[in-house]
């Protein structure tokens, strides 16, 4: 092979060696890490998905008649707080990246096994805090903004200490990767090799070091002012609550690719396998999420174009906003030139891709006018927003991340899913989404507030259709969860290399071995040599 020897098949490996509940406890493996993460994550999407359920049944009506006004917040507060901080931003990235980083770059494991338990367990920590928040649940919205998260008579320190201490496994985690793609390549494994899932691990590792300690001082700054009076925020005690929207969204917008930029490696490893032609412009790919990743630290102010900031410094802001788009584009232009005049196969895998390509195109492209200043002051706080937000969150990113679990699921667990019920998941998930999000954009532009439990009459048609579609989405990812979980129980054991991927990971046993490689690889070629003859 090419890429390196492939593993001695041997006997069939045991599922990453020891045995009993405790030995996942206190594993140092990154493949069980990854998994006890991938578990926790979903947990905590599903149980965001449920109130987000209810949100949306509520809004059925016009009036509240399912939920009372502050029942709704709470509601959206721990949507909000659970999707972005307990499962995007932490997990996704960690459950992917604790699996495949060291199988993908021919090393044993993570460069500190400890380390990378331990960040497990302080993010378990966090949610362990984040339930005793749920005794008296925050009604501030997953920002948290000043100065009603001052002055609000619900428990806000209790969930923006939860996300404090996530801060830390973030922290953590990102530099456990950095150290381990540079220390832990095996021979051969040039940076010009390296896979595209790992640049852009690279480049989020960056970000999680760099962005999440400043959203951990903001936050710790809240809970000194909540808990000992301190007015950081509180104007009457020479505080400036713009200061926390600043603090904030410095971290929040570079957050939100530490959220997309792991989907778009995935992609990058998906789209070749199933075009089976090279990747196109594999070098502008990889450097591109590092512009991103530079670029998004120089953005945040577009979230405050209507909190009186000078004419000056948003015009400068919205230039900086619109030049993001441009690494971004680079990607998905090569991502399409990779598949022109390819072999396409229809894969469950290749299906979640393909709607990444078309979902995240428009969450960008509405991006533009959020960015343009006069259109925004009209959009902002709309649903235009909302529809925008989770075009690029769950088109971008969970539809990048479901596609990532079909596509490596055999190597994970060493058994099959049912491929034709992962297509019909994945065809009630897609439509399911763009009904529900859709008809938000025009609702946006109509001028429908975000964050309200009523509205006028005139837009429940939209809350209508919208709320149906959010139904036919869950259908979609109860028929997913089922299906993959059945595959866990099936007969069926996964071969070594399902699609005919010439990355590293698929020349082991599925699932791998407990130290992944019977002996340490020699790369000699490029990983995106597909179609060569």
């Amino acid at each position: 092979m090419a890429n390196g020897t492939a593993h001695d098949t041997m006997a069939e490996p045991s599922f990453y060696e020891p045995k009993g509940f405790m030995s996942w406890l206190l594993t140092t493996d990154h493949k069980r890490i990854g998994i006890m993460y991938l578990v926790t994550i979903s947990f905590f999407f599903l149980v965001g998905g449920v109130f987000a359920l209810l949100m949306r049944y509520e809004l059925l009506t016009p009036e509240a008649d399912f939920l009372s006004p502050h029942t709704y917040n709470v509601f959206f507060t721990m949507h909000g707080s659970l999707m972005v901080f307990f499962f995007i931003v932490p997990g996704v990235a960690a459950s992917l990246g604790n699996f495949l980083i060291p199988l993908m770059i021919g090393a044993r494991d993570v460069a500190f096994p400890k380390l990378n338990l331990g960040s497990y367990w302080v993010y378990l920590a966090g949610t362990a805090i984040l339930f005793g928040a749920l005794l008296q649940p925050a009604d501030t919205g997953w920002t948290y903004y000043t100065p009603y998260s001052v002055q609000s008579q619900t428990d806000v320190v209790l969930i923006t200490l939860g996300v404090f201490v996530l801060g830390f496994s973030s922290i953590l985690t990102g530099m456990n990767f950095i150290v381990t793609i540079h220390k832990l390549r095996c021979p051969g494994m040039t940076w010009s090799r390296l896979p595209l899932f790992i640049w852009a691990s690279y480049a989020t590792a960056i970000l999680q070091l760099l962005a999440t300690p400043v959203v951990g001082i903001t936050l710790l700054l809240l809970i000194a002012e909540r808990t000992l009076g301190i007015g950081f925020f509180d104007p009457a005690k020479g505080g400036d609550p713009i200061l926390f929207q600043n603090f904030f969204w410095f971290y929040s917008h570079p957050a939100v690719y530490i959220m997309v930029i792991p989907a778009f490696g995935i992609i990058s490893e998906i789209i070749p396998v199933f075009a089976k032609k090279p990747i196109f412009g594999y070098k502008a790919i990889a450097y591109s999420s590092f512009a991103i990743a530079i670029i998004s630290f120089f953005v945040w102010l577009h979230h405050m174009f209507v909190s009186g900031i000078s004419e000056t410094a948003a015009a400068i802001f919205s230039f900086l906003t619109m030049l993001v788009a441009i690494p971004t584009a680079i990607k998905v232009f090569n991502w399409t030139a990779t598949m022109y005049r390819g072999s396409i196969s229809l894969e469950s895998p290749m299906l979640y891709a393909l709607s990444f390509l078309f979902l995240f195109t428009i969450g960008g492209l509405t991006g533009v006018y959020l960015g343009a200043l006069a259109v925004d002051v009209h959009l902002h706080d709309t649903y235009f927003v909302v529809a925008h937000m989770h075009y690029v969150m769950i088109g971008g990113t969970v539809f990048g991340f479901f596609g990532a679990i079909h596509f490596w699921y055999s190597k994970w667990f060493g058994r099959m899913f049912n491929e034709l019920v992962a297509k019909i998941a994945w065809f009630f998930f897609f439509v399911g989404f763009n009904v529900t999000f859709f008809p938000q954009f025009f609702m946006g532009v109509q001028g429908m507030p975000r964050r309200y439990a009523t509205y006028p009459a005139e837009f429940q048609t939209y809350h209508e259709i919208s709320t149906y579609g959010s139904w036919i989405l869950a259908v979609g990812v109860v028929i997913m969860f089922v299906n993959l979980i059945a595959g866990l129980f099936s007969k069926e054991k996964a071969p070594v290399n399902q699609y005919g991927s010439l990355s590293l990971e698929f020349t082991v046993p599925s699932p791998p071995p407990h130290e992944n490689f019977k002996d340490i690889p020699t790369v000699t070629d490029w990983t995106y040599g597909y179609g060569k003859k």
